[in-house]
């Protein structure tokens, strides 16, 4: 099992801005859900947390075999009956999927349908009341320079909001044909994959996917899947579930 909530590239890849509005965002009222999801992985993989542990004090990363792994991401909810939009890299392969809201609920999830190439994932929680939604906006509209707001779970922190600018749109980096990110120096790192990029009207723009960094940690260079793009595939999944 291999998530990488903020994907590594190893290359290295200016900031102009606009005024903050008299009615900046508020982005209380969008539930950015943390997920956690497990799987049985083979064990000492990069992103397993522990591999420091193993290196100090036996030499080597943890012992190779079949492990228990828990992998952690962001997502946020499309509609008011529990659907939420998330990374497909998030949930790929997950035997269990755990999601928890910011009102501290915890639901089991089960996946609705993902698409590899885009990596885009809709998963279903089964809530006891209508759930506020995220409302979306129109991410060709988005400007160079114009701030925005990325919201997830990065580190199991959950509820971290972080602030940027568009740095660039139409970005290619390599992740496939359908390679058309808004490039973002939001700070963005592992556990936010899934999260929303909202603009300063409180609208979602973007899904947080990747970043560059030679360490895994965030250097102000990271990437969010547009929303104009997911919307189409959003649509696809819900009635075919790929």
């Amino acid at each position: 099992l291999d998530h990488r909530h903020a994907r590594e590239d190893p290359r290295e890849l200016k900031r102009p801005h606009e005024p903050v509005p008299d009615d900046p965002i508020r982005p209380q009222p969008l539930d950015a859900a943390a997920i956690e999801s497990y799987g049985t992985a083979v064990g000492g993989g990069e992103e397993d947390p522990f591999n420091d542990f193993w290196r100090r004090f036996f030499g080597n990363p943890q012992p190779r075999g079949p492990q228990r792994q828990r992998s952690l991401g962001s997502g946020f909810i499309i509609d008011g009956d529990g659907s939420i939009l998330t990374n497909n890299h998030v949930v790929e392969n997950a035997s269990k999927i755990v999601v928890k809201l910011s009102d501290d609920q915890e639901y089991e999830a089960k996946v609705i349908g993902r698409d590899q190439k885009t990596d885009i994932a809709i998963i279903k929680i089964n809530a006891t009341t209508s759930l506020p939604a995220a409302g979306l906006g129109d991410s060709d509209k988005l400007e160079v320079g114009e701030w925005v707001v990325a919201i997830g779970n990065p580190f199991g922190l959950d509820s971290t909001v972080t602030s940027g600018i568009v740095s660039a749109k139409g970005r290619h980096i390599g992740q496939g044909p359908y390679d058309n990110f808004i490039q973002t120096d939001a700070s963005i790192n592992p556990g936010n994959s899934g999260g929303p990029l909202i603009n300063l009207r409180g609208e979602l723009v973007g899904i947080n996917t990747a970043i560059i960094g030679p360490g895994g940690g965030n250097v102000g260079i990271g990437f969010a899947v547009p929303i104009n793009m997911a919307r189409s595939v959003m649509l696809q999944l819900v009635a075919y579930g790929e």
